[in-house]
């Protein structure tokens, strides 16, 4: 997968500003593990406007899931190449801003491992303790690095946590509205789209916004296998960086409209349907068949580029919601609460 990054940033270093659109990389930090380094690499595609929308994309937090980094990959290589010739493409870019962290833990991914190279899982290692009771373990705790689900020390974020918090204020602080969409695998039989809280079970600040944005998704596409729920009802957890950087975002700028998203793959489906995978370390995360792993590729796709179009058209769902504020609160409030 680096090798993958790595070419990835030469290419955009060869293509330069000449489809109109400006791409870049840069590399925040390098992760030491074992006396070798570990670039975490972060692509960045559109207009530069510190006020545009911006659709943030990561994967490979959990490294043993690695069809997240993959699927991240697969959408960043397929945008640059769609440049070259969709001016449809190019005219969105113009507008609004992606940023892609396809492997936000590259240690964890070259190991096969869940955590970072510490022991932590990273998706428990922000300072948000959860208001009501999480899973034991499974909800994040501080008893050893060798149990999985581990926090790590208290208050202390691991050096990848700490490069997407940077990474992510520096792209969205003066954004008029932001999506994140983060990629995991491992939860039952269906994908889910997760959206805040998880470490409360009270509704987030924009669900009026949400309900509006997913109403002309499903309006649009009413054949789409997505689950669409807080993630409090399936589990809550401790330290869950999305529901920090929520936080964080809000108290620089309170005016933005933040939807913090998650995309849990049902990887079950795949077990189900070749159960030789339970013998592999990787098996139970991730479509081991070649096919499955393209069929994979292809069936998200489509969310990509709903993203990238409705924040094109922003202004339309946000004004929407605003006027039809309390109605949109209360039909989300049946829905999903």
């Amino acid at each position: 997968m680096i090798q993958q990054l790595e070419k990835l940033a030469k290419k955009i270093d060869q293509v330069g500003d000449s489809l109109g659109v400006k791409l870049c990389y840069e590399i925040p930090i390098e992760i030491i593990y074992q006396r070798k380094k570990y670039p975490i690499f972060v692509y960045s595609i559109g207009t530069q406007k510190p006020s545009a929308p911006v659709l943030f994309i990561t994967g490979g937090i959990h490294g043993l899931e690695k069809i997240g980094a993959q699927l991240a990959w697969s959408f960043l290589k397929t945008t640059i190449d769609k440049l070259n010739w969709d001016q449809s493409l190019r005219f969105i870019f113009k507008n609004i801003r992606l940023v892609v962290i396809p492997l936000v833990n590259p240690v964890g991914y070259s190991y096969q491992m869940r955590s970072n190279g510490n022991g932590v899982d990273l998706m428990r290692n922000s300072p948000i303790v959860a208001r009501d009771k999480v899973p034991f373990l499974l909800g994040g705790h501080a008893f050893s690095k060798k149990l999985p689900w581990y926090q790590g020390r208290e208050n202390q974020m691991e050096m990848e946590n700490l490069a997407l918090k940077e990474i992510f204020l520096k792209e969205t602080k003066k954004s008029n509205c932001v999506i994140s969409l983060d990629f995991h695998s491992g939860f039952g039989m269906k994908d889910r789209i997760w959206f805040p809280f998880s470490y409360k079970k009270e509704p987030f600040d924009h669900l009026p916004e949400l309900y509006s944005l997913i109403s002309l998704f499903e309006s649009s596409h009413p054949y789409h296998v997505y689950q669409i729920e807080p993630q409090s009802k399936s589990y809550m957890i401790n330290g869950d960086m999305w529901d920090f950087l929520f936080i964080k975002l809000k108290e620089i700028n309170a005016a933005s409209v933040y939807l913090p998203l998650t995309l849990e793959m049902g990887s079950w489906a795949w077990v189900k349907k070749n159960p030789l995978q339970l013998l592999m370390r990787d098996g139970v995360f991730n479509p081991i068949k070649e096919h499955r792993l393209k069929r994979t590729y292809r069936r998200h796709h489509l969310l990509f580029d709903f993203f990238l179009k409705s924040l094109q058209s922003y202004e339309h769902w946000t004004k929407q919601s605003l006027i039809l504020r309390e109605k949109s609160k209360r039909l989300a409030l049946e829905k999903w609460y």
